[in-house]
């Protein structure tokens, strides 16, 4: 049989221990685009690929591409211009190439007019201004990317029946789990399917206890391994509700997180629920305690292990919220997630008085100093402050814009609710008269200090040096282009940076018309790293509410940035030799995530940022050192880029939004 027109054909690769495979074309890759579908073991963990357009000057262009959660996955984008090699990063084994084909322009356009019609009108006014470099992103999102509403036909195209010769089930004896289920008599129904579902489970050692709350209906499929005690036999104990249908081969998945040598405190899977919209997926990012707490996000199916259950306190009869809130506060060494839909679970009504009572309770019994605050049905923690309050030593790089200044300046100094602080103005050079004024204006105010440090812009060492002429344990590097919005900001980040676990601190900014302008940033979302949600309207919750809470993520912007001095110094601050300009602030929250501090996102520090206005977008020789900076971060950071823990490996890292590729 000849090979499909376009056909790529696959060859090995020696010479580099991440790129092992070559996709060679049968033709001329120039104005075409790359269509490549692939599948993985549906036991392994679905990291995404990697593609590298390699140009015949040496230089190259990395393409990020979806992982295989459902055990398939595709991807379709452009390749450069110049391209001369196509490299691919994906797993040694269990890993296969189904198709790979290069698309002409007119087929990628029609693709496109059938997925994304609303795109086209964008496209042609691209086309019609010569922005290429916006015309293949839009054109990328068009025929790439979709939104949550079409995930069924998403899911449709990327599921695949179980190929024994691909999908290894893990070896050797896996622990028993135990279940519980509690109804009422009017669900026998829903318990049937969820019966029926356990006994149909590849892994067949597992127990449950069945609890009704009344008499207990006739007719259920009788089974040795149902029973009515309160707590079931296993190495892991977890919760279902009537309804809640796992898939075949759930049981085998989480099993396997608790057997081996390190078995896992935790364990929970994707799951997907019918809404009053349809078929909508929960796409849960790594272990997130903070968010876990405040969103209870974990969901179903989860089991936690039955020796740290027995280390919390918990007892069966305080139900499964308490549960999960008393494992995560318990502080698991060991937790695994298993990015794969392995659960349809039962639609339920939103109980936001329990968790508040459930929340609180645990916390108390936890000893942990964070306290529950509410507003509306949304819950997030408040950690305290010490006395006296620590100095916060605020650190302003700036060249000119009176303007800006004035703003950012007057927002600290008159705005700001925390009196505990110090503004330390570094200045690149300014020759405006008008920031000279400003300069002598507050010259009297002991809080303000001025460093001068004239010469090529390097904000990196703008701000390393304005830290060592600080003297307060919290450090806040922030842009001459923010505005305070609200005094309690400063009080929001130091109550995050303050504590054991935190590193860097970043705050919810939004642009002047009032859309999200930061709201965490995701490492790979743009190939290298970007803003999540960018431009979206303020009030956005993000999937599964976790914009409405502080929570974990990879990294914040240095535009408000809170960090302990004593955690900024151990890793050497910013890298002004390897990131002057740009990628500085995420090389800072994953380098002191490397030493245990992880990054969190707060909404309840709210600023308005007027991105980049000092220093204008970057073009021509800008735009090349901006791309050398970017290389120098992807090379550090390739990993991370691939599996970003807080972005789930399905969604899309061609947009700003959480939508599906």
């Amino acid at each position: 049989m000849s090979p499909a027109p376009g056909a790529c054909r696959i060859a090995p690769r020696a010479d580099d221990p991440d790129f092992t495979r070559e996709l060679i074309p049968a033709r001329p890759t120039g104005g075409r685009w790359l269509a490549l579908d692939y599948a993985l073991d549906r036991f392994a963990d679905p990291v995404r690929p990697l593609l590298r357009f390699v140009r015949t000057d040496g230089t190259h262009e990395d393409a990020v591409l979806p992982g295989p959660v459902l055990g398939r996955a595709a991807w379709l984008g452009p390749v450069p211009p110049g391209t001369r090699h196509i490299l691919l990063a994906a797993p040694a084994e269990g890993f296969r190439i189904e198709t790979a084909r290069l698309l002409s322009r007119a087929v990628v356009l029609a693709i496109a007019a059938r997925r994304r019609p609303d795109k086209l009108p964008v496209a042609l006014y691209q086309w019609l201004r010569r922005d290429v470099r916006r015309l293949r992103n839009t054109l990328r999102i068009a025929v790439g990317v979709r939104p949550l509403a079409q995930y069924p036909a998403w899911k449709a195209e990327r599921v695949r029946p179980f190929e024994p010769a691909l999908d290894r089930e893990p070896a050797g004896p896996l622990p028993r789990l135990g279940l519980i289920l509690e109804a009422a008599p009017d669900e026998a129904e829903a318990v049937r399917r969820t019966v029926k579902a356990l006994l149909a489970q590849g892994h067949r050692d597992w127990r449950l206890s069945l609890l009704w709350r009344g008499p207990a209906p006739a007719g259920l499929p009788p089974d040795p391994r149902i029973g009515d005690g309160a707590r079931p036999d296993g190495a892991a104990i977890g919760h279902l509700r009537p309804g809640d249908v796992l898939a075949p081969d759930a049981l085998t998945h989480l099993a396997a997180a608790f057997a081996g040598r390190e078995p896992a405190d935790i364990a929970y899977a994707d799951s997907e629920t019918e809404t009053r919209d349809g078929l909508r997926p929960c796409f849960k990012p790594g272990w997130s305690p903070d968010l876990a707490l405040t969103t209870l996000y974990p969901g179903r199916p989860l089991l936690v292990s039955t020796a740290l259950a027995a280390r919390a306190g918990w007892e069966p009869e305080q139900g499964a919220r308490a549960l999960l809130l008393a494992a995560t506060l318990a502080g698991p060494s060991r937790v695994r997630r298993i990015p794969r839909i392995l659960c349809r679970t039962a639609t339920e009504t939103p109980d936001p008085d329990g968790h508040a009572a459930d929340l609180a309770a645990a916390l108390d019994r936890a000893g942990s100093p964070a306290t529950m605050v509410r507003t509306g049905d949304v819950l997030d923690l408040d950690w305290p402050l010490p006395e006296p309050l620590p100095l916060v030593s605020i650190v302003i790089p700036t060249r000119d814009r009176p303007d800006l200044l004035r703003v950012a300046v007057r927002g600290v100094l008159h705005d700001t609710a925390y009196p505990s602080l110090e503004l330390v103005i570094v200045d690149n050079g300014s020759t405006d008269p008008e920031v000279a004024a400003l300069y002598a204006e507050w010259e009297s105010d002991p809080r303000v200090r001025r460093l001068d440090r004239p010469g090529p812009f390097n904000f990196s060492r703008l701000v390393n040096d304005g830290v060592a002429a600080s003297r307060g344990d919290v450090l806040v590097l922030l842009n001459n282009d923010v505005e305070v919005l609200h005094p309690d900001w400063l009080a929001a980040l130091v109550r995050q940076a303050l504590r054991p676990e935190v590193g860097a601190v970043g705050a919810k900014l939004l642009f002047g018309n009032g859309r999200i302008q930061h709201a965490g940033v995701v490492v790979g979302l743009g190939g290298r790293a970007g803003h999540i949600l960018r431009n979206r309207p303020a009030d956005t919750p993000g999937h599964l509410g976790r914009l409405t809470v502080a929570h974990e993520v990879a990294g914040v912007t240095a535009a408000c940035l809170a960090v302990t001095r004593v955690k900024f110094e151990a890793v050497g601050g910013l890298d002004a030799e390897a990131f002057p300009i740009d990628f500085n602030d995420i090389d800072l929250c994953l380098r002191l995530g490397a030493r245990g501090w992880h990054a969190v996102w707060t909404p309840r520090a709210v600023l308005a940022h007027h991105e980049s206005v000092s220093r204008g977008p970057s073009v021509g020789p800008a735009r090349a050192r901006f791309e050398a900076e970017g290389d120098c971060f992807a090379a550090r950071w390739r990993e991370v880029i691939r599996n970003d823990p807080y972005y789930h490996p399905a969604f899309a890292v061609t947009t700003f939004g959480e939508e599906l590729e």
